[in-house]
């Protein structure tokens, strides 16, 4: 293992030895291979860099409490990468070529597994873009396909303290548009809306629906979970959110895990402020407890406070971290074990 200083990690890149490419040309992709060379060499008039033709995915290995290395549900990220790929008009990487993929870099890379008990993970990034010179409005027909791996600590720093959030002025999606897909074209619209929100002092933005702007949508980069006052789980459901592989085990584990009720449907911003526990959810994250909303010039400040995680959230945090460190024992097929 690396001597790294696993537990003061923040979330940033840290180039690991090797990484997976494979390309797609003439219909079909080639075997792929590791390789040491993290450089990307493409062609000044790639579909990627023309018309923003990429699209990616991202999830974490683990390493046990029996030091097993372990992806968590690997095979919803290949899915939704696969959706992705074909709203952008891109050949779909095939979900067990993904998964190899997967478990290959991880395991080339395994001494970057941080130790169990750190706090800090393996983030790993697939993704692919247009590589080919496209100077019409049109699809790429050559693509590359890469997964690097990286050790992460905390998404936020502070950890589980809880964070404030602006509602945004910007809208992240449009109905019937690209925001249920994960392209880097949606998150390149969020940057300029999370540059001023740290400039104002706020940790995110809270996008509302672009239709009426009255319904929660999610982050810049998180789906939203609420507790209502009797313990019920309540996420925003919308087709212009990203389906979270995070917020849809949240949802599990509350129901099969805690015994708690979990509703999934629209959320009128106005309720907002009756719910008793906020919090964000995703790869990087996990779950980050929400303590206060800032909605231009009115405070909404949630009862769990702004010093720890409310106790539902906590909960949900601790037995989801439990399965995915093997200390609880996890649904079957969502640990996948890299040998």
């Amino acid at each position: 293992m690396q001597n790294i200083d696993w537990e003061n990690l923040d979330f940033s890149y840290m180039k690991t030895p090797l990484r997976f490419v494979n390309n797609y040309k003439d219909g079909k992709w080639d075997k792929g291979a590791l390789t040491e060379d993290d450089k990307v060499t493409i062609t000044e008039c790639a579909g990627v860099l023309q018309y923003s033709q990429s699209v990616f995915e991202g999830l974490k290995a683990y390493r046990t409490k029996d030091n097993r290395v372990v992806t968590f549900r690997a095979d919803l990220n290949a899915e939704r990468m696969v959706n992705s790929a074909i709203r952008l008009e891109m050949p779909p990487y095939p979900a067990e070529k993904f998964l190899e993929a997967v478990d290959m870099t991880v395991k080339a890379n395994e001494d970057y597994v941080p130790p169990y008990g750190s706090g800090a993970t393996l983030y790993i990034r697939p993704y692919m873009f247009g590589s080919n010179a496209v100077i019409g409005v049109k699809p790429a027909n050559e693509y590359q396909f890469r997964v690097f791996v990286t050790p992460v600590g905390p998404y936020f720093k502070g950890g589980a303290i809880p964070i404030t959030l602006r509602v945004c002025d910007y809208d992240r999606a449009a109905p019937h548009g690209t925001g249920n897909i994960k392209a880097g074209l949606n998150y390149a619209m969020s940057l300029q809306a999370i540059v001023e929100a740290h400039r104002l002092g706020f940790d995110e933005n809270l996008y509302l629906d672009a239709a009426e702007r009255k319904y929660v949508e999610e982050t810049g980069g998180a789906n939203f979970i609420f507790v209502k006052k009797d313990g019920t789980i309540v996420t925003p459901r919308s087709d212009s959110i990203l389906p979270s592989i995070t917020r849809r085990s949240i949802c599990f584990v509350a129901e099969h895990y805690l015994g708690l009720k979990v509703e999934q449907r629209r959320v009128l911003f106005d309720e907002v402020s009756e719910f008793a526990e906020c919090g964000v959810c995703g790869t990087a994250a996990v779950i980050s407890p929400v303590g206060a909303i800032f909605d231009h010039g009115k405070l909404i400040k949630f009862p769990s406070g702004m010093d720890k995680p409310g106790e539902i959230t906590e909960k949900l945090y601790e037995t989801l971290t439990k399965i995915q460190y093997g200390e609880i024992e996890a649904p079957e097929g969502w640990l996948r074990e890299i040998k």
